[in-house]
């Protein structure tokens, strides 16, 4: 008991603790104010934790900006934990199932808007800041992947004669992540050209979506 209490309270775990303290805290005002909105010294006021010691555990601005979008990425995962292995999803057939998961960029896009448009400006902040790939490894573990429950509704729907086999699974996801994702990103950023009307969003992804699962359908 002893030796979990002095490990417990140890000054390593004290600073981990407020380290992810910081994390949170930066994500949050990710949200709120964007990327490009808050420095360092806005991090280290708003948690407690002072600049120095934020550009000694993370490096640099882009160091904790990956962490805090990597807690995100996770919090946004226990959102939809469950779903697909819930007995209503599973119990659908293979077509049913891949409509509904596609339409997960629909509920991303309307319930998570603060998110997807976060997520737009992180990508042009690594372009612009040449972050090395390496340094991204831990972030692009966090990133939702679809895809393992894609592929096993693509295959019970092609046992289940819903889905025609004749498709390249990994191709077809790949596309159609892509595609919805940058729509979603596109529609969040708003309208730039004079000709741009965004008011139909939603009913565009829905088209989109309604597409691919024509394109499945067997």
């Amino acid at each position: 008991m002893v030796n979990e209490i002095s490990s417990e309270f140890s000054p390593k775990f004290l600073k981990d603790k407020r380290m992810e303290h910081a994390v949170a805290v930066c994500a949050g005002m990710f949200l709120e104010r964007g990327i490009e909105n808050v420095k360092m010294t806005d991090i280290a006021e708003e948690s407690g934790v002072g600049v120095a010691t934020l550009y000694r555990y993370f490096g640099t601005k882009t160091g904790i900006a990956a962490e805090a979008m990597t807690f995100l990425w996770n919090d946004l995962r226990e959102l939809f934990g469950g779903i697909f292995d819930s007995p209503a999803f599973v119990s659908q057939s293979g077509i049913k199932q891949l409509h509904d998961l596609l339409r997960m960029y629909l509920v991303m896009y309307t319930a998570h808007r603060d998110f997807m448009k976060l997520l737009g400006e992180f990508d042009n902040f690594v372009l612009r800041e040449n972050v090395p790939k390496e340094e991204l490894r831990g972030y692009e573990k966090s990133v939702i992947n679809f895809y393992p429950v894609f592929e096993e509704a693509f295959r019970r729907g092609v046992e289940d004669g819903t889905v025609r086999p004749a498709v390249d699974p990994g191709i077809f996801y790949t596309t159609y992540a892509h595609a919805l994702t940058e729509m979603c990103k596109k529609f969040i950023a708003g309208e730039i050209l004079p000709s741009d009307d965004f008011s139909d969003a939603e009913k565009e992804l829905e088209a989109l979506i309604d597409t691919a699962v024509y394109y499945l359908k067997k």
